[in-house]
């Protein structure tokens, strides 16, 4: 009979959520486990394929304050965590540069009207440079007589996301997390099959974690459901021909699209998202679109070698933002809704759950217990699920930790 492993913290599912938590939990002397579906190359996270832009102005055209918050304080987190991984990760704050074709200079004031809107205002003053023709040659040599107007987003920055994924669970593991890999759709209340019993369970699953995130208010017998995924398309490409710095933003209505250069003339060739639950292949108008918008920004992504035509879907709650949710009574913290902020806010919000998670190991109140910096406002949730449906509940959203 095998022998039943006691750990302080069980941590359901090894994207980045999961990762950054096992590292900082294990950092601070508790004892981890790490239970993930497939295997320890993270190709099943949203995480693997994103272009991991760590941008909170930029993001503040499309998004809430709320989430440029998240992200300033998670931008300078990551600065400091980047330098205490084992081994050299890519990582840069060059800025982000706007640019836009002449026919399309009207989606300019939208743009920076809704930065100004939502983003502080210190903020805008201090990152938002508007530059003539010259000053976007000079920040993108290549880009030189393109584009006669620009706007630098200065102190924005990007990391190498597979990298980073590589070298958190290394150190991770090094620091004594014990990892069940291939374990398929586990759920808490399958944890004893693999001999695993945990103080605190965290649950880190995004999408997978579907049931426990449905609207407790629908009525009895209505399943509405409070997480989905949307649908996000992205290309990487080999261009050395191409010699960008930073990563770039097009503004067009209709094809908004972002290339992140990376290490060895690698780019990343994203746009926004769509609103399905469709996680079939990239379709040729896609591509089309993509790599069109990405040739018109600079010809010579023309001669660049498509190396992957990636397709994700990004765990979304209803208001686009993500949450804690802690259930005191039965000792389960569910982290989720990252949406397509997760490089940009992931930092703050793990930080958080795992001051809950170390809270409750101690057996303090997790309400009372975090930090007043690390109870970012709406983030942390108290639930109370049914004792008959723990491990699958679709938990009953209680009050807000304040």
């Amino acid at each position: 009979m095998t022998a039943v492993k006691s750990f302080d913290v069980a941590i359901l599912g090894a994207g980045l959520a999961g990762r950054l938590c096992a590292w900082l939990l294990v950092r601070a002397g508790a004892r981890v486990a790490l239970v993930e579906r497939g295997g320890p190359d993270g190709t099943g996270a949203a995480a693997h394929v994103a272009a991991a832009m760590l941008a909170p102005l930029a993001e503040s055209a499309i998004a809430e304050r709320r989430i440029v918050d998240l992200g300033m304080a998670s931008v300078d987190l990551w600065r400091a965590w980047i330098q205490e991984l084992p081994e050299p990760v890519f990582f840069q704050e060059d800025g982000t540069l706007v640019v836009w074709h002449a026919r399309d200079r009207s989606e300019v004031s939208l743009f920076t009207g809704r930065m100004r809107a939502v983003a502080p205002p210190e903020l805008v003053r201090e990152r938002l440079a508007v530059l003539d023709g010259a000053g976007v040659a000079a920040v993108e040599p290549e880009l030189a007589g393109r584009f006669p107007q620009g706007l630098l987003l200065k102190g924005e920055g990007q990391l190498d996301n597979r990298g980073a994924l590589r070298a958190l669970l290394d150190c991770a593991v090094k620091e004594g997390v014990h990892c069940i890999w291939e374990a398929g759709d586990v759920d808490i209340d399958l944890l004893p099959q693999f001999d695993l019993r945990a103080n605190v369970v965290l649950d880190c699953r995004g999408l997978g974690a579907r049931a426990a995130w449905c609207d407790p208010t629908a009525e009895p017998g209505v399943v509405k459901p409070g997480l989905r995924g949307l649908r996000g398309e992205v290309v990487r490409v080999h261009a050395p021909d191409v010699k960008l710095h930073r990563p770039i933003r097009l503004l067009h209505p209709r094809y908004p699209i972002y290339i992140a250069p990376k290490p060895n003339d690698l780019y990343v060739i994203g746009a926004t998202e769509i609103e399905s639950e469709d996680d079939s292949p990239m379709s040729v108008r896609s591509a089309l679109e993509l790599l069109s918008a990405a040739h018109s920004l600079h010809p010579a992504f023309g001669e660049a070698r498509v190396l992957e035509l990636n397709v994700q879907r990004r765990p979304t709650r209803p208001d686009h933002l993500p949450a804690i949710r802690v259930d005191q009574q039965a000792r389960v913290v569910r982290v989720n809704g990252l949406y397509r902020h997760g490089w940009l806010i992931a930092p703050a919000v793990t930080e958080a759950a795992c001051a809950v998670v170390r809270a409750l190991l101690a057996g303090d109140p997790a309400a009372h217990a975090v930090p007043a910096s690390l109870r970012w406002p709406g983030l942390i949730q108290s639930v109370e699920e049914p004792a008959h449906l723990r491990g699958t509940a679709v938990p009953g959203l209680g009050s807000l930790l304040h």
